[in-house]
């Protein structure tokens, strides 16, 4: 997915949905890192894609804060 689609798409969600989105994510990186210890991933690239969404996510987070205030 292109990351400005999938920063748009970002933007377009609720805070809840983003938290959860957030969460996923998190769990998803837990996974990975994971099977990477265990030699278990065949993808090693995605650990990093993943991080890369978490802190976009975060980035919309922080932005829609500063606008409520």
């Amino acid at each position: 997915m292109k990351t400005s689609k999938y920063r748009e798409e970002l933007k377009s969600k609720t805070n809840i949905e983003l938290n959860t989105e957030l969460v996923n994510l998190k769990k998803e990186l837990f996974n990975l890192r994971f099977q990477n210890a265990t030699n278990q991933l065949q993808n090693t690239g995605r650990i990093k894609e993943v991080k890369r969404n978490i802190a976009r996510v975060q980035t919309i987070l922080t932005e829609q804060a500063i606008i409520s205030e």
